[in-house]
């Protein structure tokens, strides 16, 4: 059965999205399996991840299998991403669409909270991983993604809203998890994203950071590069990008899914 991982932020804008994809990406590169749970209406992960919606055959996304409200439901959405790389078989994604925003309007529906995890139930068995990437809130649809999770790991970057962001999502997942019918949820780790060194406000951050949530802060600090918003926005995979810092960003998120592995080892 896959461990499944929520990842979120109080706050939009800290590199949540880019982390879920460049980790799914490391952790196939390292032989895993991953699935991605695209749950932002935005559909970011979705996108930079090559899939396409094909207006003419419309896929089904993972708006559907929630309002299904039934076990597995997230089989019939499981669909191939659009990359081509040789590992490009080991990531799978669960795509979403802006219709995602309708399963808002059913927060207050008795066991709404954990539709995503009936969905999920049975379907992502044969993943190492479910990656659920949550949008930038606690309400319902991040809800969803704490109540199916196993565990949960925050983005932040290093920027005082941003951390307070942070601190939010953490203390919602000790205060609130329980409500969620789900009391062991726990915040595993905490992703640095977008450090840029010679900001003296960055360097405070990332101090503070350390000081805020201890051990749960995982090295390597993600930095700032040009090429991580490129390969993003072109949809693209980092090995497939040429460009100097490349190979610097790739080994920073081959460190990072290491980290990951240690901190959520596969069952």
């Amino acid at each position: 059965m896959a461990k499944r991982v929520a990842v979120g932020n109080n706050k939009g804008g800290v590199g949540k999205t880019t982390t879920v994809v460049r980790l799914a990406e490391a952790l196939a590169k390292r032989g895993c399996r991953v699935l991605v749970v695209d749950l932002d209406p935005q559909g970011n992960a979705s996108r930079r991840l090559g899939w396409t919606f094909d207006k003419d055959a419309p896929q089904l996304t993972i708006s559907e299998a929630i309002r299904a409200d039934e076990p597995g439901a997230a089989a019939q959405v499981i669909q191939p991403i659009g990359w081509e790389v040789e590992y490009a078989d080991r990531i799978a994604l669960c795509p979403a669409r802006l219709e995602l925003e309708n399963r808002m309007s059913e927060a207050g529906v008795v066991g709404a909270h954990r539709r995503l995890a009936k969905a999920l139930d049975g379907a992502d068995g044969h993943f190492d991983y479910t990656l659920i990437d949550c949008p930038p809130s606690l309400f319902h649809l991040t809800q969803l993604g704490m109540a199916a999770a196993d565990v949960a790991v925050a983005v932040t970057s290093p920027e005082y809203d941003a951390v307070e962001a942070a601190i939010r999502y953490r203390d919602f997942i000790a205060n609130r998890a329980a409500d969620l019918s789900n009391p062991g949820l726990e915040l595993v780790g905490v992703v640095v994203n977008g450090l840029q060194a010679q900001l003296g406000s960055h360097a405070f951050q990332r101090d503070g950071l350390r000081e805020t949530f201890g051990p749960l802060v995982w090295d390597p600090i993600v930095p700032r590069r040009s090429v991580v918003f490129d390969v993003d926005e072109s949809a693209l995979p980092l090995a497939d990008f040429k460009a100097d810092k490349a190979p610097e960003v790739r080994a920073v998120y081959e460190l990072l899914a290491e980290r990951f592995v240690k901190a959520v080892p596969a069952e």
